[in-house]
């Protein structure tokens, strides 16, 4: 058995896969810079990042259906960059299934047992276990035409567990199904995941998905991971412009840097002072420097206008979203253009209190806040 990279360090037990410093080109097209990444035994990371941003190469480069260019692929600490992929013990859901439309579902599950060469009962034994446990009992002898967009992810999902893979790679698995369905099989599939105690990488564009499911996410754009960390502290602390405009809502206010007081930075923002605690800048500023405000629209309060308000303005609209509202604001900002910020309250109030064309001050939170120079 090969040993465990050194590079790993001391936990290296722990972590299931690891790419060093990888980079791959297509032409003359680098699609991934130099990227390095530890996934943690039973961990579900999601790789994050618009289209284009690098994310299903990097998943086909763990899987074997992309060789790169240079760097390394270790899985449980072996390396397999030179490996095909039916000797990386992978199990794929693609984003169209990929499902043999001549086979049954019960053959569909089988087909890696058969490469395999799993004897015939053991084999047997493992396809009713799988299709148990993505809820499939019964329906062993259907062709997929035969079933519902739902039921045929299942058998995607348990072609992809009955072969008992060490890593399970889910490539945007999710785009086909409409809105509910999508919510209920993100539950499902985050709970035979967690039960199993399988190490996932989940590749998507969306959000909500990542948000929902994920231990870590891994944010990527063009070709380089921005920030990899928890779902909350990616949302709540952000490391740089393009993760803190990507996940989520946000408003961007320009703002000056006035000074330090104790322990904290105070900045200029429309008529008023803000304190924010120095670790939300993410760099020394000096005197009357130029920046910007990134903050959540909940992080946003309306409130009665008074000498106080940091920023003021004119309601434009509301939008009732369900469990909130979101009302845009017109917001007076000195020496800028018109600019419209998003709050987003629960509940109806806001609606009521403050409805179009009344003027109303806001508030932010503090904690809610993230400051970074303007972007080019």
């Amino acid at each position: 058995m090969n040993p465990v990279p050194p590079e790993l360090g001391p936990n290296a037990a722990d972590v299931a896969v690891s790419i060093e410093g990888v980079v791959k080109k297509y032409h003359d097209q680098t699609v991934l810079r130099e990227v390095s990444l530890k996934i943690r035994r039973g961990e579900f990371l999601t790789l994050l990042g618009p289209s284009g941003c690098g994310k299903t190469t990097l998943l086909n480069l763990i899987a074997g259906f992309a060789e790169a260019d240079s760097g390394e692929v270790f899985i449980d600490g072996r390396p397999v960059t030179s490996d095909p992929p039916h000797l990386r013990k992978i199990g794929l859901v693609f984003q169209n299934y990929a499902l043999f439309p001549h086979m049954t579902v019960e053959r569909n599950i089988g087909y890696g047992l058969r490469m395999q060469g799993v004897p015939t009962d053991e084999a047997a034994r493992r396809i009713r276990d799988a299709m148990a446990m993505v809820k499939l009992d019964g329906l062993g002898h259907r062709k997929p035409r035969e079933l519902s967009g739902g039921q045929q992810q299942r058998v995607a999902l348990a072609r992809a567990l009955v072969i008992q893979p060490k890593v399970l790679l889910l490539d945007e698995p999710f785009s086909a199904l409409d809105k509910s369905l999508r919510g209920s099989m993100q539950v499902e599939i985050r709970e035979i995941q967690r039960r199993l105690g399988l190490t996932t990488v989940f590749v998507t564009h969306d959000q909500g998905e990542a948000l929902a499911m994920s231990d870590r996410i891994a944010v990527m754009s063009a070709g380089v991971i921005r920030q990899i960390a928890p779902p909350a502290e990616l949302y709540q602390s952000p490391q740089d412009p393009f993760v803190a405009s990507f996940l989520g809502d946000v408003n961007i206010l320009p703002a000056y840097y006035h000074g330090k007081g104790a322990g904290d930075v105070q900045l200029r923002l429309g008529s008023g002072l803000i304190s924010l605690s120095q670790d939300r800048l993410v760099h020394a500023s000096h005197e009357g420097e130029r920046l910007d405000v990134y903050v959540r629209p909940e992080h946003l309060r309306l409130e009665n206008l008074h000498p106080a308000s940091v920023l003021s303005g004119t309601v434009v609209n509301h939008v009732f979203q369900g469990d909130h509202i979101n009302t845009f604001v017109d917001v007076d900002l000195p020496m800028t253009a018109r600019q419209i910020v998003t709050v987003r309250s629960p509940g109806l109030t806001a609606m009521r209190q403050w409805p179009v064309g009344s003027v109303a001050g806001l508030a932010l939170a503090p904690e809610g806040v993230s400051v970074f120079s303007p972007q080019p």
